[in-house]
C-alpha cells in the first residue's frame, strides 16, 4: 500500500504542476484515483513540505508549495 500512496502522490504531484490550486474533490477526479488514496497521498505531501492546504467552505483546497 505504501508503493501505491508513494505512485500516487507523485501523480498528485504533477497534476498540481499543471493545473495549480484545484478542490481536492476535484484533484481525485482530475487524477481518476480514489478518494481515501488521494487523501493519504495529499497527506504524505503535505507532511512532506510539498503542498499547501485551504479550508474553503466545507471542503480543501491544495496547492504546490512554490520554493
Amino acid at each position: 500500500m505504501i508503493t501505491k500512496i508513494g505512485i500516487v502522490a507523485g501523480e498528485i504531484w504533477h497534476y498540481l504542476d499543471q493545473h495549480g490550486e484545484i478542490m481536492l474533490i476535484d484533484l481525485a477526479k482530475g487524477i481518476n484515483r480514489d478518494k481515501d488514496t488521494v487523501l493519504m497521498s495529499v497527506g504524505w505531501l503535505a507532511r512532506e513540505g510539498h503542498v499547501i492546504l485551504s479550508q474553503d467552505k466545507d471542503s480543501y483546497k491544495v496547492q504546490l508549495r512554490k520554493v
